[in-house]
This record gives C-alpha cells, structure tokens and sequence, in this order.
C-alpha cells in the first residue's frame, strides 16, 4: 500500500533563503519550458528538452537533473490541458528524485539547492516512516507553507495478509446531507459540516468586501481552515466505518460516484454544497484505511440503489417521495431512505467483480 507522508523539515534561516532560491529559479525554468511547449504544441518532454535544456541550465543557474525536472513538470502540466498555457506559481512544488536528494537516516535530508547540497534536519518523521517493513518509494516534492518547508514523500507500507472473501458486506451511501450511512442504520450526519461551511462563506463575503488590512490579515490567517475541519470530519468517519468493517469481519462496499458532478443537475442555491462534497476524499481515506487493516473494499454501480426497495427488490422513482423517505409502492415497505440505499450496495458488492481504487 502507498501512502504520502508530509514530513516537516527545520531549516535554518540561510538553508530557508537557498531553499525559497532554488524553488523560484526551478518554478520560473517551468513557466519558460510551458512557454516552448505551448508555442509549439507539443507535451514531448524530449523535444522540449532538446530546445531548452541548455538555456535553462545556464539562464536560471540550474543542475542537469533540476532543470529536466522543471522540463517534465511543464510537459505534464500541458498535456494536462493543452487549450491554455500552464502558469506555474513562484513558490510551487518542486519535485526532487534520486539523484537530487539523499536521506542521512531518518532525522536528516540531503537536499540539492542552486548553491550546492545542505543537510536539513526533519523535524516530523510522519506516522508510517517507523512502521517496520515501510520504504520510501520515487520521488518527493518540496512544499513551502505557511512559512514551513515540508516533503512530501511517498512510503509503501505493507498490508496485512486477508483471509479470503468476506461473508458480508457492510454497505456505505454517501450523501451531502448525510455524509455517510451504513447497511446497519448508522448515520454520519452532515449538517455540522454544511453549517461551518457557510458560516465561512458568510464570513469570506464580509472581510473581503471589507478590503481593509485588517480583514485581509484575517483572510490569510483563516485559510485552509474550513479544510482542515471537513479533512479532520473524513479522517473520523472513514476509521469508524473500517472499524467497525473490521470488528465484523464484513467487506466495505462504496458508490462508484465518479463523474457525479458532471451528471447531477441542482438549483443555484445548491451549487456550493455540491462542489465543496468532498466524497472523493472520503472514499480515499476509507480505502487506504481498509487496506491497512486488512479489510476488503469494493466499488459498485450507485445506479437506482435510492430507488430499489430491498426487500420486494422492485425499482420505481416513486418509491422515494422526499429525499429523507423511502416508500415502497409494491410492498409497502417504508424507511430512511438513505439506509435503504446502503442495504442495497452492499447486496450488489455480494455479486459483483472486485475491484477498487
């Protein structure tokens, strides 16, 4: 299993000045590779380094593999969309492999900068680096936030041995005014969530129409606040549902919701809610967790669950009069509809293909 770990480094004030250098010379031969690469349409890294490669060494004081580097992540960055042309910002990531980063242990970095190497101590090792049997995998990216450095870096952590197929499934629905909801009746209600969310927004409004120092002060300090909460609202959600997965001995059946977006149709006033569900992220917590514990995990077709009765198995948009209440018109079998949903999903992990992401 993989697994990204930001382990926090401890620079000191002239390592910081040679770090912040050297992620704005390697950021600025970006934005000069995207320039070439657009003008001439192409997102082959080869043909963009036989053009540049020598100007970009010398005009931005750059090693041979940082400036390659600053090449592919252009290339990448257009072939992303090649209607516009990429803007890299000043202090973006920069990615550091092999040949540019060394590790002195566990507690120290070897980092090459556009001054030479420096070795930085790490002053967070992350949660899986001890775990024994973890390796750092490819390469790692260096972040400046907030006014800290950190390494973003990639560690493959064993999973536990699985004992076959499980005899059930626990189903899971997800939803914006229920975040989650379980084949066995558990709700995870998400009106706390919603309610922060645009309590900031009411708050955002206000400061910015403000325009004041004191507001903009207030803005910075309060951003990525509402992130961190939802991001912490996830974190607790998707251990509970693993733990509970794995106290039973059930597998974790989850909606394929991807494209959801896309499809979905909503009024204005539903807008936000719906950009800022952060299912994905759920679903990606609930993943990387299951296969630590050992715990099997499958993804299914969401289509008509909120619709189909579990118990008659008849499927009828009539069956759900409001978005709370399932009724069924066959049988007569009323209930929450979002628990009706969850049963449903995890009957259809019982008879589908695995796979999962």
């Amino acid at each position: 299993m993989l697994v990204t770990e930001m382990l926090k480094l401890a620079p000191s004030a002239q390592q910081a000045e040679s770090l912040l250098a050297t992620m704005r010379a390697c950021n600025a031969a970006a934005n000069r590779a995207a320039e070439v690469a657009f003008a001439l349409r192409t997102a082959n890294k080869m043909t963009v380094q036989k053009l540049i490669y020598t100007d970009l060494r010398h005009q931005f004081g750059l090693s041979a593999q940082m400036a390659i580097r600053a090449i592919a992540k252009a290339c990448e960055a257009y072939k992303r969309n090649k209607t516009i042309k990429p803007m890299v910002r000043e202090l973006g990531a920069v990615a550091y492999d092999q040949r540019i980063l060394s590790w002195k242990g566990r507690d120290q970095v070897s980092l090459l900068t556009t001054g030479g190497r420096i070795i930085i101590p790490v002053v967070y090792q992350g949660r899986w680096s001890a775990t024994a049997g973890a390796t750092m995998r490819g390469q790692a990216d260096l972040i400046y936030r907030d006014g800290a450095f950190y390494l973003a870096v990639v560690i493959e952590v064993p999973e536990p041995p699985r004992e076959g197929a499980p005899s059930e499934w626990l189903g899971v629905d997800l939803g914006i005014v229920n975040l989650a909801t379980d084949s066995s009746g558990e709700v995870h209600c998400g009106k706390g969530v919603r309610a922060v969310r645009r309590r900031n927004a009411r708050l955002r409004a206000r400061l910015q129409t403000k325009r004041t120092k004191s507001a903009k002060r207030l803005l910075r300090k309060r951003r990525r606040k509402e992130t961190r909460f939802a991001r912490d609202v996830n974190h607790r959600i998707s251990k509970h549902l693993v733990g509970k997965a794995q106290d039973t001995r059930s597998g974790i059946a989850l909606e394929d919701l991807e494209g959801i977006r896309d499809r979905v149709t909503v009024t204005k006033a539903q807008r936000a809610d719906l950009h800022s569900w952060s299912f994905r992220q759920l679903r990606t917590f609930i993943t990387y967790k299951a296969a630590l514990a050992g715990v099997p995990l499958r993804l299914v077709d969401p289509r008509n669950t909120s619709r189909t009765c579990h118990r008659c198995g008849h499927c009828d948009k009539r069956n759900r009069p409001t978005r709370d209440d399932f009724s069924c018109v066959r049988c007569g079998f009323a209930g929450p509809a979002d628990h009706n949903a969850a049963i449903n999903i995890g009957r259809r992990a019982a008879v589908s293909q695995p796979y999962a992401a």
